[in-house]
């Protein structure tokens, strides 16, 4: 096989662009899309992409519009599809001809780019290398390690989001028949502050808007979040919003292109033209600043209702719908400028000017991502946003409510199927009646717990379906060390990655179908389905022949591992769940409430929206209402001399794997080991742009944590803030740096020093 080179590591800094996609997004797709596959098969992917009777792209959760157009995909997603698509291919030659030594030393562009599994293959113990397995052999090995450990328990059961709901489902089901509640998933590391935050004040865990909401909205806020980098179409949303007369309010420690101006392709304006201004107003707030900015605004509304009375808070919504309010607002009324303007690093007239906008704004939205759930004060931030909505009555009606946007096009879909260790007991007691057993009782352990568990010798089979734990998680020298403590390591993939170079004992690659394969069984074409981040459930179906013949579907592969492991005894009927998938939802549809009559409901054109209560005015809070909530003060306090790192992805990334050394839009060339920072904070720590430093992290324990030779970059983030991308930088992060409540590692918020390498 051909070796594919690392890119140049060749730094070269230009101004950060002030506008995103256009024309040359386009272009950029194309040549990505081309190096990866032939003309004929590129074009394949690009017009199945997000259609109805398509496949769906694995690059994030945006939701797709009911009237789609041709090229219903953005500049990542056509990258990641045909990525996945590619025409390369890892052989056991190749296996044969490098040893997992020095494939471990290998960067998470070369791994990715030798292209895609074709065979399963086992590292046996003291092995140097990988060598092909049989599926029934290596079946029956996960199965003699599952069933030798002394409880469940000391197994792991790990999924990211780009796994669909048939699969997902059948893995908890597995994992719960097994006897363990151990599913750990990458929400754990992402979006968890969220589904805690709104759990305990709205009673769901979920966005309540859809994408009518987007457009009919008079305001929305995009807070902690880069979607002209990790969500491109949801620019398009917002430029809709903008024609339609709203107003967009931008929050973010760095000056992203895509939430300044967007230049729709599709559209003469796009291309001919200067575009859609996205931010009328953008706040370059501090990192962990959001809470503090939300805090004032809160107390700003309740100033302005006791100047004008009856004239600015909902009063009817809140005495019908809500509780704690009095303590809430007696707890806001005491918020300083002093503290907001120190936490939030913003002037005075720039939050009243906000304010304003809050005024004469009837239908507001707030949309969030990663820039608040990784931080240690990440569930309160979100709770403070909730406050902020129900003051005006901002939930439950058309054009307004909460958005946490997911960057994992199934991740949200994965939890409403069971992958979570802590799902309620109605859910336990419809999965165990359905099947006729009794699931465990005890909560299972989250990716933290997790990466302590194999640490500490108490877990020791670890299985990943889809992702790249040991690229995913915190505390990097930690996870990988765990994850070589392990008996026996799983990772069931699509393409090589760093995860399966970090072995345990033995080690299995299974190699699975991706989204764009077509995926035949015994009843014929099967279809799967996934859930969107506005709980819209809808169909995908893969339409290329598949990389290999070897390959099986993930449903496949869990439904044996299953029959392998339980035995003959399990009266659950893996082997038809494999045949047809319908089976699969039909069992889904008894258990799963919103899931009724899933199999008809689904074959729709652009598939089904399930119900969020709060959009019925139910709320399954312990009050039976939506809760204010009174939240700490908290900030982010930099010793001094020291900065708060956020770690981030570049423009040319999907989720750990580069897929260039580019970052174009924030003028970063040929280089990953960057680290932004505001010129004026370089030269008060002595420190040139282009100077290459270790970035070093402290913590409250006084441990220090090193991420060796980066180049200082000069760039206009805000005042006492840095930023680098991850995977790099996960080392900076230890293991029990965690959001309180969520347990979610804090990459957002790194309290780092700059030292100069001589």
């Amino acid at each position: 096989m051909t070796s594919i080179e690392d890119p140049a590591d060749d730094l070269s800094v230009t101004p950060p662009k002030t506008w995103a996609v256009g024309v040359p997004a386009v272009m950029h797709a194309l040549e990505y899309s081309l190096s990866q596959n032939s003309p004929v098969r590129t074009a394949l992917t690009l017009l199945n992409i997000n259609q109805t009777k398509g496949f769906d792209c694995p690059g994030c959760a945006w939701p797709e519009p009911k009237h789609r157009v041709m090229n219903e995909y953005c500049e990542n997603g056509a990258k990641h599809i045909n990525d996945e698509a590619t025409t390369r291919r890892v052989t056991r030659q190749f296996f044969a001809d490098h040893p997992v030594a020095e494939l471990d030393t290998m960067s998470d562009y070369w791994l990715n780019q030798q292209g895609r599994l074709t065979e399963p293959m086992v590292k046996r113990p003291d092995a140097t290398h990988y060598e092909p397995i049989a599926w029934d052999d290596a079946f029956a090995l996960m199965a003699r390690e599952l069933r030798a450990l002394a409880t469940p328990d000391e197994a792991l059961f790990y999924t990211s989001g780009r796994l669909n709901n048939e699969a997902a489902f059948l893995l908890q089901l597995f994992a719960r028949a097994y006897g363990t509640n151990n599913l750990p998933d990458c929400s754990n590391l992402c979006h968890e502050s969220s589904g805690s935050a709104l759990t305990q004040t709205i009673g769901v865990g979920k966005g309540t808007v859809s994408l009518d909401d987007i457009y009919e909205a008079d305001l929305i806020f995009v807070v902690g979040q880069n979607p002209g980098t990790n969500h491109p179409r949801m620019l398009t949303a917002l430029e809709q919003t903008k024609r339609n007369g709203g107003k967009i309010v931008a929050v973010n420690p760095l000056p992203e292109a895509g939430l300044i101006r967007f230049k729709n392709p599709q559209k003469a304006r796009g291309v001919l033209g200067r575009g859609t201004e996205i931010a009328d107003i953008f706040l370059k707030i501090r990192p962990g600043g959001d809470l503090a900015l939300f805090q004032m605004l809160n107390k700003l509304l309740l100033d302005a209702e006791d100047a004008a009375p009856g004239t600015v808070l909902d009063h009817e919504f809140i005495a019908a719908r809500t509780t704690g309010f009095d303590a809430f607002a007696e707890h806001a009324r005491t918020v300083s400028w002093d503290h907001a303007l120190t936490a939030t690093g913003l002037a005075r007239e720039e939050i009243e000017a906000v304010h304003q906008q809050v005024l004469g704004s009837k239908k507001i939205i707030v949309c969030w991502a990663m820039g608040l759930t990784q931080h240690k004060h990440g569930v309160p931030t979100i709770r403070e946003i909730v406050d902020f909505l129900l003051l005006r009555g901002n939930l439950g009606r058309r054009g307004a409510g909460v958005c946490p946007v997911r960057g994992h096009s199934n991740v949200q879909g994965d939890r409403t199927m069971g992958i979570w260790e802590r799902m309620p007991q109605w859910f336990m007691d419809a999965l165990g009646k359905e099947f006729d057993f009794t699931p465990p009782s005890e909560h299972g352990l989250d990716t933290v717990g997790s990466i302590r568990a194999m640490r500490d010798g108490k877990a020791k089979v670890f299985v990943g379906v889809a992702g790249n734990f040991a690229r995913a998680t915190p505390d990097s020298e930690v996870t990988e060390a765990a994850l070589r403590r392990c008996s026996l390591t799983v990772q069931i993939s699509t393409k090589l990655n760093r995860s399966h170079t970090v072995c345990g004992a033995t080690a299995l690659i299974l190699p699975t179908l991706g989204r764009s394969d077509r995926d035949i069984q015994a009843t014929g074409e099967q279809f799967y389905t996934v859930e969107d981040s506005m709980s819209e459930v809808h169909a995908s179906r893969g339409r290329l022949d598949p990389a290999s013949p070897d390959l099986l579907s993930e449903v496949a592969i869990i439904a044996r591992l299953a029959r392998a492991t339980l035995g003959a005894e399990s009266a659950i009927g893996w082997e038809e769940f494999i045949a047809d998938y319908g089976t699969v939802r039909d069992r889904i549809s008894r258990i799963v409430p919103g899931f009724e009559n899933f199999n008809d409901r689904v074959a729709e054109p652009g598939g089904m929206r399930l119900v969020n209560p709060v959009n019925q005015g139910i709320y399954r809070t312990a009050s039976g209402k939506a809760e204010f909530t009174r939240n700490d003060f908290d900030m982010i306090d930099a010793p001094p001399g020291y900065l708060v790192l956020q770690s981030l992805r570049s423009h040319d990334q999907w989720n750990t794997i580069p897929y260039a050394g580019n970052d174009r839009y924030r003028g970063i060339h040929n280089a990953r080991r960057v680290v932004m920072v505001n010129p004026d904070d370089l030269a008060e720590r002595g420190i040139a742009d282009g100077d290459v430093v270790d970035i070093v992290s402290i913590w409250h324990d006084g441990t220090e944590r090193r991420a060796e030779k980066f180049v200082a970059v000069g760039y206009p983030a805000s005042r006492g803030s840095a930023a680098a991308y991850y995977p790099e930088t996960n080392v900076l992060v230890p293991l029990d740096s965690t959001a309180d409540i969520s347990n979610t590692p804090t990459s957002k918020g790194i309290i780092v020093r700059l030292e100069p390498v001589v």
